[in-house]
């Protein structure tokens, strides 16, 4: 099913460099397992030490505002100085929300974590990652342990409880199950996150340069040789697979690329139902007046809702006058089931579905990132995008990537389409 996304249907989030919904805190370069797509070179004794956080916190809260702070790694459980941080970054005004792979936490370290001021916790989940006991598991089978997760973070209570995934070409085919996964738990897991697989090809097609100087791009993780077997993944064909299986999915709002205007690097929705059924997803006109209304009040944009609001779907359904996404389902639910009136009683939740498609290199060398990037990091006291942290660590600079040949020039022109269709498209 060929799915064709009108940026005109959706709102596009405001968001920009110094005025964001999200930042992003690099505390450690350590990591406890291996994840296939993973943009950080693991380093056992990678942790920053508790002055340099406070440092990046400091120049965070002054050149960026943001609802959430993401406290990452590396695996961020490993650092020492953790509930400190996570202490000092609610102190500070942000909701600190760690992204791990959840291999050592328990209830006891969330209950600790939550006392600091932690407001939730993303765990990365997928099946490209060499966990133990779960190496070699399918998505499918993965689902009973992102459920042991939610139930984790539930009996504590209060939390935020996320789950994202790296989407490869041998996976996709799961995300429809992940997806009717995640209404089965609607109350415990409130967002599902899906992460397409990007890397940098380095070998025919560009010379690389930190400044003026060649570089071997193999230095960095995230990069592949041309003639390794991959295949990239757009958010369109995420959008896809999951209108497979659920073919009222639909978007709301996004974020676009640097580069490629029309290009999607950010797709949310926000559906309303039960674990028995979902009753429609809300509009773009909801998601533009929640962003206006917080940031005219909190003077900053939304990221994260308080787990005990996204249990008050209903009270969502008011606004059906001025969204048709809202409409739509609140007539679904107002009409749904005749025979059982009582039906009208039943707690309604809010799960939000986000897809990411992180940066491409572009047949001319550009790099297409997301703008607005909510992913935005600190490195020697400037802000620059974590997905290409590494490149600051190793050279002091981003890449440029130069094409060898003249793509327009005429010997050029088949595979520039070839390779503007495959990477872009």
């Amino acid at each position: 099913m060929k799915i064709l996304l009108d940026h005109n249907k959706y709102y596009r989030f405001p968001w920009t460099l110094t005025d964001n919904a999200i930042s992003w805190l690099e505390v450690t370069k350590a990591c406890n397992i291996y994840c296939e797509g993973c943009y950080r070179q693991n380093d056992p004794a990678g942790h920053k030490s508790l002055e340099d956080i406070k440092r990046d916190l400091e120049t965070l809260k002054r050149s960026r505002k943001a609802d959430v702070l993401s406290i990452a790694g590396g695996e961020p459980l490993l650092h020492p100085n953790l509930i400190e941080i996570v202490r000092l970054a609610a102190h500070e005004g942000w909701k600190p929300n760690i992204i791990t792979n959840g291999v050592i936490l328990n209830s006891e370290l969330v209950r600790e974590l939550k006392t600091a001021g932690v407001a939730g916790f993303t765990f990365h989940v997928d099946s490209k990652q060499r966990r133990p006991e779960w190496n070699g598991k399918t998505e499918i089978e993965l689902n009973k342990l992102r459920h042991q997760y939610a139930e984790m973070l539930a009996s504590v209570g209060g939390l935020s409880c996320i789950f994202n995934c790296t989407v490869y070409e041998e996976t996709l085919k799961y995300v429809p199950d992940i997806v009717a996964w995640g209404q089965r738990y609607i109350d415990i897991v409130h967002t599902l996150v899906f992460i397409a697989f990007r890397a940098i090809l380095i070998k025919e097609r560009f010379h690389y340069f930190a400044g003026s100087e060649r570089i071997d791009m193999g230095q960095i993780v995230y990069s592949t040789p041309d003639n390794s077997k991959r295949v990239d993944i757009l958010c369109t064909h995420i959008v896809e697979a999951i209108g497979t299986r659920h073919p009222e999915f639909e978007p709301s709002a996004y974020l676009n690329g640097t580069e490629k205007a029309d290009s999607f690097k950010w797709l949310v929705s926000e559906r309303i139902g039960t674990r028995e059924r979902i009753y429609g997803y809300v509009g773009p006109k909801f998601m533009e007046l929640i962003q206006t209304i917080h940031h005219f009040f909190k003077g900053k944009y939304l990221a994260q809702v308080r787990p005990s609001l996204l249990g008050h779907g209903k009270a969502i359904l008011l606004m059906a006058l001025l969204d048709k996404g809202v409409r739509a389902a609140a007539k679904s639910f107002l009409f749904s089931d005749w025979e059982n009136p009582f039906h009208l009683f039943r707690k309604l939740y809010v799960q939000s579905i986000t897809i990411i498609q992180p940066m491409d290199v572009l047949y001319n060398g550009s790099c297409n990132m997301c703008d607005g990037c909510p992913d935005i990091t600190v490195w020697n006291n400037k802000l620059v995008s974590s997905c290409r942290l590494e490149e600051q660590m190793k050279f002091g600079c981003f890449v440029r990537a130069v094409p060898k040949r003249n793509w327009d020039s005429p010997e050029g022109a088949g595979e520039h389409e070839n390779y503007d269709h495959q990477r872009v498209a």
